[in-house]
């Protein structure tokens, strides 16, 4: 499995590293060796809201090339979504299997037309501007309308995370994880349309 984890200028990291540190333990479980991913933007680096920065590994790729898509969310989301040359990129990812986001990136899902006639949910102080690209928005933590998985708030981001690794491997591979990082929650809030 490849993984595009889409990154640009005013996301919340939390958003990003809550669900990659997840995330990339699939390679640990039989079912999921061998998962790849790049750090994908328009630019060699990119600025969270506070102006801590990363390199991306892969400028402006082809999205329809992985099967999973991941876009988190930040304030940067605001304005992103009206941009021409980030919504037509992410166009590119309509035939990827899996297309997710955490928070605000639903905005960004919602812009490139992903979330036409999908139930969705996002931060909840964003339910209103997530309103006119969805059928519905889902006052829920994560939310599953067919290949679009869409999560609530930054904290989110694991709980997310752990969801994806029980769909694509199992309940012990969940339970493994959250023991490695600490994490005694149970994943709550969860819609499946």
């Amino acid at each position: 499995m490849r993984i595009a984890f889409v990154v640009f200028n005013g996301l919340t990291f939390l958003d990003f590293i809550g669900f990659y540190d997840v995330i990339y333990r699939l390679n640990l479980f039989e079912e999921t060796k061998g998962t790849t991913w790049d750090i994908c933007g328009l630019s060699e680096e990119v600025s969270d809201e506070l102006g801590l920065t990363i390199k991306v590994n892969k400028i402006k790729p082809d999205l329809s090339e992985y099967d999973l898509l991941f876009v988190p969310g930040g304030m940067g989301t605001r304005e992103l979504r009206f941009d021409d040359e980030f919504i037509t990129w992410l166009r590119q990812a309509d035939k990827v299997k899996n297309i997710v986001s955490v928070c605000t990136g639903s905005l960004l899902l919602g812009a490139a037309g992903f979330l036409k006639h999908r139930q969705a949910t996002t931060h909840p102080a964003a339910y209103e501007l997530l309103e006119p690209y969805c059928i519905e928005v889902i006052e829920s933590r994560i939310v599953k309308d067919g290949n679009l998985i869409t999560a609530g708030g930054v904290s989110t981001s694991i709980d997310l995370a752990l969801y994806i690794v029980e769909l694509f491997v199992n309940k012990e591979a969940v339970d493994i994880i959250k023991k490695q990082i600490d994490y005694p929650y149970e994943v709550q809030g969860i819609i499946e349309v």
